[in-house]
């Protein structure tokens, strides 16, 4: 399985970069991209909600009405739940919504996203780039090359690259990544994935650990 390198114009360099059939190739299992992606959406959730038990409101502690002969529930105090500005039954608590997964689970999740990106001809190989210095309309003229100008796409460096990061960044649609900081969330959400010509090989090594 190849694919053919573009340059930073969008043409064809004439080069091509073997990918492993183990990572773009196998059958992709929807199941192990569910849990990856779910397990990335709560990490992100803060989990500091909380409302307040009946113990936990400031109010007086009178009973209302004497416990019998009235004809009607037996309330008990104002914090009573059944009140307004009472406490609430069984509400929010502050909690950790992050879970684990494990590894070989997790690079099963790349490769099914990957596979299923190949089979929909959503991804590309760009040639090493580097800018002087962070300018993001010439980012923008390497989107046009590409097509890619106000699509939703993912760049995949081999190494950490500032300009080209700084030049991305207020670019809605576009994020760019080092090659092992990517998630299957963050494949899912693209809607094209762009490899750096030298981000191939280390990705294929880092799915292969």
């Amino acid at each position: 399985m190849e694919l053919v390198v573009l340059n930073t114009s969008g043409k064809e360099t004439g080069r091509k970069v073997t990918l492993d059939e183990t990572v773009f190739g196998i059958e992709p299992n929807q199941h192990a991209v569910y849990l990856e992606v779910k397990q990335y959406l709560a990490a992100q959730r803060q989990g500091t909600h909380k409302a307040k038990e009946r113990s936990e409101i400031t109010a007086s502690t009178k009973k209302l009405k004497k416990q019998k002969g009235s004809g009607s529930a037996r309330y008990g105090d104002i914090k009573s739940p059944v009140f307004r500005g009472g406490g609430r039954v069984f509400g929010p608590k502050p909690r950790d919504y992050r879970f684990k997964l494990n590894k070989a689970l997790k690079r099963l999740a790349k490769k099914s996203v990957l596979s299923q990106k190949m089979r929909d001809n959503s991804i590309r190989v760009l040639e090493d780039m580097s800018l002087n210095a962070p300018k993001t309309k010439d980012f923008i003229t390497v989107l046009d090359a590409l097509t890619l100008n106000g699509k939703k796409s993912l760049f995949i460096l081999p190494e950490a690259n500032k300009n080209v990061y700084l030049s991305s960044r207020n670019l809605p649609k576009t994020k760019v990544m080092n090659y092992n900081e990517v998630s299957s969330y963050d494949l899912v959400n693209a809607g094209e994935i762009v490899f750096f010509e030298g981000a191939v090989e280390k990705f294929q090594e880092n799915l292969k650990k």
